[in-house]
């Protein structure tokens, strides 16, 4: 039976644009670390200690907001993936239950969602069984790449961030930390984009309007 993706999408992206909105106060708030620690002659501990403290505040929110969003994407992807069953379960690559269990497998989840989504997108379009069009998954790899991408120099950041004692270790890490926020929202515009595209592809699906789903 089709089930409607439209309230998990519409949670989805109201999520990721929260995402991008926290990811652009991080920026504000790691450019004053960088400052601090750079524009001044041996550094300016207070506008440190100051620029940290925001900082924290603000990985508490965008922690808050990863958790949502996860819980609300594979909800989603999840509803997709039985969509997709649907309409051409003989000829998907993996069970639905991947749409759940392939994002918590360590490294395997670097490339078995995309996967997955391969699965969902080709299940979802006019013909399931068509040989993939030229440039057909560039919105699904862009998005994906940026995801793979950023959790990598996420993990970079959180590393140096936590090793910094001297002002040199701050500014590089802030660096990295202005480069993994960028990331994220480059990451998190193109998932609003493609989680989008996605649930226009089904529901021209189910509504037998196949231009929408090109």
């Amino acid at each position: 039976m089709l089930r409607n993706p439209d309230s998990a999408s519409f949670a989805v992206t109201a999520l990721l644009g929260g995402t991008v909105f926290a990811d652009v106060l991080s920026l504000f708030a790691t450019f004053e670390l960088r400052t601090a620690v750079t524009e001044h002659a041996g550094g300016d501990v207070s506008g440190r200690d100051l620029a940290m403290a925001s900082m924290a505040e603000v990985g508490l929110l965008q922690m808050l907001l990863l958790l949502l969003t996860g819980t609300a994407f594979i909800i989603w992807f999840r509803r997709l993936r039985a969509n997709a069953e649907v309409w051409a379960g003989d000829l998907l690559g993996r069970t639905p239950g991947w749409a759940i269990g392939g994002w918590f497998i360590p490294f395997a989840n670097l490339w078995i969602p995309r996967g997955v989504a391969v699965d969902i997108w080709r299940g979802s379009r006019a013909e399931p069984s068509a040989a993939d069009r030229p440039g057909e998954f560039l919105l699904l790899n862009g998005w994906w790449t940026a995801f793979v991408v950023d959790t990598i120099v996420a993990r970079v950041v959180g590393w140096n961030y936590a090793r910094a004692e001297t002002f040199e270790e701050y500014a590089s890490a802030a660096n990295w930390l202005l480069a993994s926020d960028a990331l994220d929202i480059v990451a998190a515009v193109l998932a609003i984009l493609f989680v989008r595209r996605l649930t226009s592809m089904q529901h021209a699906k189910a509504a037998g309007m196949i231009p929408a789903a090109q």
